[in-house]
């Protein structure tokens, strides 16, 4: 729905949340939040990064991926009060440029805390059981064949995370059934918190030697990118998985590619890439040891919502001059 109306408070929301078929990814219950008399909003024209002539026509701004740079803004002081970002990732806002012009950011942890955690869940046991590979026996009708791939158990296995918020920690919980044992390095968490959950804190060097299954969960900055190289990928064991749902250019991709080219590690699942969306002539994608998605492994009908509703209600906060509940910068 569109309105074209100017004396409300108006609010974008960019056009990467809508389906091929034109409706949003979060269905439509998420948008009884903006339904009020005071606000209108609508769909911005497709675009990947937000430019100035459309700042100058909101006061907030919900945005997917779409990216907000140092010329997003333009001459003139911006009317917008506040980008909402659909996800936890903030890599796509230009930060300094928010804080300059005294716009809050807001993130919506929430609504990918239980998601995300659930998605590295599911790479763990689609690449212990070789799920990828014996689904495309089965369709090749080669049965005879699946003696020659056996999975790996999780009893005792080592799962390990590179960072530990919000999301690795929920992965850790919903782990907990599988008798694994738990590492994680991470410079900002609570040894009191991670003792709690079985977790045991490692530094960077054993994380990567130990892991059985490394899950990649902190943010993308500039001490994470290419965090992970080939002198780290090269202390892991040859049996081991990784698994990266954070974002692409914390892994050194081509280190990684020749790690699993050369079979030193088991495999990987993939659902970020250093550029998106992935060229289709990337070689990560000719070896079959990898499983890869698109951005998109979290993508479910109640994590879409979840992320909507925290949005939505971070514009209304500002809107009534509070602050939002997840916010990056502050005003």
């Amino acid at each position: 729905m569109q309105y074209s109306s100017t004396n409300k408070y108006r609010v974008g929301i960019t056009s990467d949340v809508l389906m091929s078929n034109g409706q949003p990814i979060f269905g439509d219950k998420a948008l009884e939040i903006l339904d009020r008399p005071d606000i209108e909003w609508e769909y911005m024209k497709p675009s990947s990064v937000i430019g100035p002539d459309e700042v100058y026509h909101y006061d907030a701004i919900c945005a997917m991926l779409t990216r907000f740079t140092p010329n997003s803004l333009g001459a003139n002081p911006p009317r917008l009060k506040i980008i909402a970002r659909f996800g936890v990732g903030y890599d796509t806002i230009d930060i300094p440029t928010c804080q300059k012009a005294g716009i809050y950011l807001s993130i919506a942890p929430d609504g990918v805390r239980r998601p995300v955690a659930v998605s590295a869940i599911t790479y763990i046991l689609m690449l212990s059981q070789k799920v990828w590979f014996k689904d495309k026996l089965t369709r090749a009708g080669r049965w005879k064949e699946k003696s020659d791939h056996i999975g790996t158990g999780l009893t005792n296995r080592v799962l390990g995370s590179l960072g530990v918020g919000n999301i690795g920690t929920e992965m850790f919980k919903l782990a907990k059934p599988f008798d694994m044992q738990f590492i994680a390095h991470d410079p900002f968490a609570d040894p009191h918190k991670m003792a709690e959950i079985g977790v045991r804190l490692v530094d960077l060097e054993t994380l990567f030697e130990s892991a059985d299954f490394l899950t990649i969960n902190c943010p993308l900055n500039n001490k994470t990118q290419g965090l992970v190289n080939a002198q780290l990928i090269g202390m892991m064991k040859p049996s081991a998985y990784l698994i990266n749902t954070a974002r692409g250019p914390i892994v050194d991709e081509k280190a990684l590619y020749l790690a699993l080219k050369d079979k030193k590690i088991a495999g990987a699942g993939l659902d970020v890439f250093e550029i998106e969306p992935i060229a289709s002539d990337n070689p990560l994608l000719q070896l079959d040891n990898v499983v890869v998605t698109p951005h998109g492994i979290c993508f479910t009908d109640q994590c879409m919502e979840g992320l909507a509703q925290s949005a939505f209600r971070s514009v209304v906060d500002v809107m009534e001059g509070r602050k939002p509940l997840y916010e990056v910068t502050s005003t």
